[in-house]
């Protein structure tokens, strides 16, 4: 079978980047968590943008590391690809944060926990996926993390709908209706994110299996 120790040559230096770059994303979604269960206290920004600019930090270092690395057995562009797709995820949920923290008040009765529970264990389920690559290539397990992965996105589909039934039907304040799904949008978008990565994960182990 084909080993990732070879494709990525002396690959613990992209494993470890990658497996941190998995890890700032799962500790962003596990402080949106906590912010969206204690929802008395203020919502505190800075943990979300230090995982971004900690994201931000492994992807140029990802980068640097292709750059003086002059061979590897896998594309570099699927690397690329990897670094890129991890990165959206931190970004998407510091924008959620955002804008909650701005709109709290006027959306505090929304549920919007039971949907980031979700988006953390698609966060748990990238970093795992990321962990499996120092395994090999192992298609059986990928895939099963994959149907993981799309089994979260679907469940996040159904959940989705079930809020915007209530918000539309209730009546009452519409700006408060759209700012509830402007954030349930980005909910969905960074479990979109999520896929995405798992997406690129499974592609790169169908092409090189």
């Amino acid at each position: 079978m084909f080993s990732l120790q070879t494709m990525f040559g002396k690959g613990d230096k992209f494993y470890s980047l990658l497996e941190a770059s998995a890890q700032a994303a799962r500790e962003g979604a596990h402080a949106l968590q906590s912010l969206l269960e204690h929802r008395s206290d203020a919502p505190v920004l800075d943990s979300f943008r230090a995982a971004r600019r900690r994201e931000k930090q492994l992807a140029a270092q990802i980068s640097e590391a292709l750059v003086n690395t002059f061979v590897t057995a896998l594309d570099r562009e699927d690397i690329e690809a990897m670094s890129s797709a991890l990165y959206r995820i931190p970004k998407t949920i510091e924008k959620f944060a955002e804008r909650y923290a701005l709109v709290s008040e006027r959306v505090r009765d929304i549920d919007f926990a039971s949907r980031a529970g979700l988006l953390m264990r698609a966060t748990e389920v990238v970093a795992e996926m990321v962990a499996e690559l120092r395994n090999g290539l192992r298609i059986d397990r990928m895939k099963e993390l994959q149907d993981r992965l799309q089994a979260i996105e679907s469940e996040a589909d159904r959940m989705l709908l079930d809020p915007y039934r209530s918000l539309y039907t209730a009546g009452g304040d519409p700006i408060r209706v759209l700012l509830a799904k402007d954030l349930f949008e980005l909910l969905e978008k960074a479990i979109d994110r999520c896929r995405d990565v798992g997406n690129v994960i499974y592609s790169i182990v169908l092409k090189n299996s």
